[in-house]
């Protein structure tokens, strides 16, 4: 009688150690190919929802201008060493004028924090606030282009002069509230929305939403891409 040998079998249906091999490579080779466009993908993600939450913003802003004479939110500024210790313009200082449309606290955020945000300095120091409203909506072009360096951003504060919204002779191209951070292309040398490198989401005054590498901005009268400084103020243009 003709038996068949279990072993031999067996053996057929195994791998080898090389083959074993190969394919460990081959799995680890399209892992590698992967990563990167799943981190352009995450990226991507994060971007769109910052966008989303700026967009919101916008709206909110809309339902502030329609209910104050088309006048947009504005606060007398104190120097840093008085109660509260921050500007109308830093996030912890104009998300409370629109608490009425868009409800948020420091542990709840919402719309005013970046999911790309993980600086732990933004939780600590800025209450989970990621974004800042340029100062030119609430001070006068004369006031805006008589300040000339950085530090009038935060030092011997103007007296307040609310703006209207009809005063923007170009809502496309001036900025309202931007990111404060590089949230979604990390820069060494960060130092704010006003800081020379980075890429930001900036929101416009027409609503739109803009990804910009600082040097795309107009250097505005502290030469620097600044927002709060834009030349002649509400009346000027951030980008070209």
């Amino acid at each position: 009688m003709f038996v068949i040998n279990d072993r031999k079998r067996e053996s057929r249906f195994g791998f080898t150690l090389v083959e074993l091999l190969v394919v460990v490579g081959i799995i680890a080779l399209l892992a590698a190919l992967s990563l990167p466009a799943l981190a352009r993908a995450r990226g991507g993600a994060l971007r769109a929802s910052c966008a989303s939450n700026l967009k919101q913003i916008y709206i909110a802003f809309e339902c502030y201008l329609s209910e104050h004479n088309d006048t947009y939110p504005a606060r007398q500024d104190l120097p840093l060493y008085e109660p509260p210790g921050y500007w109308l313009w830093m996030g912890r200082g104009w998300r409370d004028l629109l608490r009425t449309y868009v409800p948020q606290s420091r542990e709840e955020p919402l719309i005013y924090w970046c999911p790309a945000d993980i600086r732990r300095i933004t939780e600590e120091k800025y209450e989970n606030t990621s974004y800042a409203y340029s100062m030119a909506f609430y001070h006068s072009p004369e006031q805006i282009n008589a300040m000339t360096r950085t530090v009038d951003c935060y030092s011997d504060p103007k007296p307040v002069k609310p703006q209207r919204k009809a005063t923007v002779l170009y809502p496309s191209k001036k900025i309202l509230v931007g990111e404060w951070f590089s949230n979604h292309a990390a820069w060494a040398g960060d130092r704010g929305w006003f800081g020379t490198g980075g890429k930001r989401l900036y929101l416009f005054a027409d609503g739109h939403v803009e990804y910009l590498d600082a040097d795309q901005l107009i250097p505005a009268n502290d030469g620097l891409p600044n927002p709060n400084l834009t030349r002649d103020g509400i009346r000027g243009k951030d980008i070209p």
